[in-house]
Protein backbone atom coordinates (compact mmCIF):
# COMPACT_ATOMS: atom_id res chain seq x y z
CA UNK A 1 0.00 0.00 0.00
CA UNK A 2 1.30 3.40 -0.92
CA UNK A 3 0.53 6.63 0.90
CA UNK A 4 0.50 10.14 -0.48
CA UNK A 5 3.11 12.51 0.90
CA UNK A 6 0.54 14.53 2.86
CA UNK A 7 -0.74 11.32 4.49
CA UNK A 8 2.75 10.34 5.57
CA UNK A 9 3.33 13.81 6.98
CA UNK A 10 0.07 13.59 8.93
CA UNK A 11 1.21 10.34 10.52
CA UNK A 12 4.53 11.99 11.42
CA UNK A 13 2.59 14.84 13.07
CA UNK A 14 0.49 12.36 15.04
CA UNK A 15 3.62 10.54 16.17
CA UNK A 16 5.22 13.79 17.32
CA UNK A 17 2.06 14.74 19.24
CA UNK A 18 1.81 11.32 20.91
CA UNK A 19 5.48 11.55 21.88
CA UNK A 20 4.82 14.86 23.62
CA UNK A 21 1.75 13.38 25.35
CA UNK A 22 3.72 10.39 26.59
CA UNK A 23 6.61 12.54 27.80
CA UNK A 24 4.24 14.86 29.65
CA UNK A 25 2.41 11.99 31.34
CA UNK A 26 5.67 10.38 32.43
CA UNK A 27 7.04 13.68 33.72
CA UNK A 28 3.87 14.65 35.56
CA UNK A 29 3.61 11.20 37.13
CA UNK A 30 6.83 11.89 38.98
CA UNK A 31 5.48 15.18 40.32
CA UNK A 32 2.09 14.15 41.70
CA UNK A 33 1.40 12.55 45.06
CA UNK A 34 -2.12 11.25 44.47
CA UNK A 35 -1.94 7.51 43.69
CA UNK A 36 -5.05 7.50 41.50
CA UNK A 37 -3.67 10.32 39.37
CA UNK A 38 -0.33 8.52 39.13
CA UNK A 39 -2.16 5.42 37.89
CA UNK A 40 -4.07 7.45 35.29
CA UNK A 41 -0.88 9.11 34.06
CA UNK A 42 0.90 5.75 33.82
CA UNK A 43 -2.03 4.29 31.90
CA UNK A 44 -1.94 7.25 29.51
CA UNK A 45 1.81 6.80 28.98
CA UNK A 46 1.30 3.09 28.28
CA UNK A 47 -1.49 3.78 25.77
CA UNK A 48 0.63 6.45 24.07
CA UNK A 49 3.52 3.98 23.77
CA UNK A 50 1.26 1.40 22.10
CA UNK A 51 -0.14 4.04 19.75
CA UNK A 52 3.39 5.09 18.80
CA UNK A 53 4.20 1.49 17.92
CA UNK A 54 1.13 1.38 15.69
CA UNK A 55 2.09 4.65 14.01
CA UNK A 56 5.61 3.32 13.46
CA UNK A 57 4.14 0.30 11.69
CA UNK A 58 2.05 2.58 9.46
CA UNK A 59 5.14 4.63 8.59
CA UNK A 60 7.11 1.49 7.75
CA UNK A 61 4.37 0.45 5.34
CA UNK A 62 4.35 3.95 3.85
CA UNK A 63 7.98 3.74 2.76
CA UNK A 64 7.72 0.28 1.21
Amino acid sequence: MSYALHETLEVHELAAFKTVCMTKSKTMRGLVSDEELKRILQEDADVSARQLEELEAVLKRAVQ
